[in-house]
């Protein structure tokens, strides 16, 4: 659909936030850095589960490959197992080839075991949190199951604490079926029923209100967090049933919920999709990105590899992650194992290539001082944002209607 931009209206807008679902906000380089870094090391994550879960924690390259689809990767597995020789130790057994762990990156997983076992009563505080804030005081364990790594926990969860910890957590089926499984809160605790927001005002000794990180050029979205934060901030532990549907009220209450969900996370964000399947149960309105894309000094929202991610803005400055979780703080040293494995085999390629030239007599000019680093961020491999739901002007010109100072 072509518009003419000189006969916009706001029903227009209306129309637009109405009907196209998803949009990315003007791209904070920042935070975009800090996505694409992520890229690498969720899809190795993957990988390292694969192998763990093999027999003898060893995987045929064959049985890797066929895992690829589900990883969102094209290409050769063994291409990409060797770009990271500090983490995989591929060989050769007869025709076929294997795949195992390093032994230093063994060495990371048992710390990160570690870590884990040390962060349990973390994990029961952050369960029984998201227990607080839903509803029925229940979360399907299927839908749970998809937000476990963003909220750092272990594969065996439902084995590890609820049994643990019977004074707080149940399983229940109310419908019979498998799919139905739920986590139930047994007892409340008040003292958990605390916000990150409502943590730092006491710390402060202020009223608790939100945070915006915008630049100051954003003049007409400082308006519109001014008027939004004069209001009294609602708890997301405070029961939603007394608010309607629309109002002022329950729009602030579900920021502060949402606030409250990413601030809980280890990397302070997460796949809009996947909030959006806990709709009913955190009482989330159906377009919930439209929600988030009105608060941009709140949230930031992405569509980097083409999936729609909010990220809590405050939980990250230009060096990345403010407060880092002990968990990231180990899963940033498989990143850094990840570096410095493909440093190596950036060299050991650049050095091959260089034979080959000399070998057909090119002249050579001076290699890019930055080629390690640019091959890094470069590769196609990760090249999968490939732009919004439509053309960017017209993206931008969209904004400068609905907020005068996105674009």
């Amino acid at each position: 659909m072509v518009v003419t931009m000189h006969f916009w209206n706001p029903r227009l807008v209306q129309y637009f936030v109405r009907n196209f679902s998803l949009w990315s906000m003007k791209k904070d380089p920042y935070l975009e850095s800090a996505l694409s870094k992520n890229r690498r090391w969720i899809v190795n994550n993957q990988i390292k589960n694969i192998i763990l879960r093999c027999p003898d924690q060893v995987a045929t390259v064959r049985f890797i490959q066929k895992k690829f689809k589900t990883l969102d990767l094209q290409g050769k597995a063994l291409n990409w197992l060797k770009k990271y020789p500090c983490c995989f130790q591929v060989y050769l057994q007869g025709d076929e080839y294997y795949c195992q762990l390093t032994k230093r990156m063994m060495g990371l997983v048992e710390e990160e075991e570690s870590v884990k076992d040390m962060q349990e009563p973390v994990f029961v505080e952050r369960l029984a949190k998201l227990l607080m804030m839903s509803s029925n005081k229940r979360l399907n364990v299927v839908k749970l199951n998809e937000l476990k790594r963003n909220l750092g926990f272990p594969d065996d969860y439902l084995i590890r604490l609820v049994p643990k910890y019977s004074d707080m957590f149940q399983i229940v089926n109310y419908s019979g079926r498998r799919s139905s499984m739920e986590i139930e809160l047994v007892s409340w605790n008040p003292d958990l029923a605390v916000s990150a927001i409502e943590a730092s005002a006491h710390n402060q000794g202020t009223e608790p209100c939100f945070t915006c990180s915008l630049p100051s050029t954003w003049v007409k979205s400082w308006e519109r967090f001014h008027e939004f934060n004069a209001t009294p901030y609602i708890s997301p532990y405070f029961d939603s049933k007394g608010l309607v549907e629309g109002s002022k009220e329950m729009e602030k209450r579900t920021v502060g919920l949402v606030h409250e969900l990413l601030s809980l996370t280890l990397w302070k964000k997460a796949s809009i999709a996947k909030l959006g399947h806990f709709q009913r149960e955190f009482v989330l309105p159906e377009k919930l990105n439209v929600l988030l894309l009105k608060h941009p000094g709140i949230f930031y929202v992405s569509n980097k590899y083409q999936i729609y991610t909010v990220l809590l803005r405050e939980g990250y400055n230009e060096q990345g992650l403010v407060d880092k979780d002990p968990l990231v703080v180990v899963k940033e040293k498989f990143g850094e194992l990840m570096q410095e494995g493909l440093h190596e085999y950036n060299c050991r390629r650049h050095l091959v290539n260089l034979e080959k030239k000399k070998k057909k007599g090119m002249v050579l000019g001076r290699p890019n001082e930055g080629k390690d680093r640019s091959s890094e961020m470069s590769d196609p491999d990760d090249q999968g944002d490939r732009g919004g739901l439509f053309d960017p002007e017209e993206r931008k010109r969209f904004y400068k209607v609905l907020f005068d100072d996105g674009a």
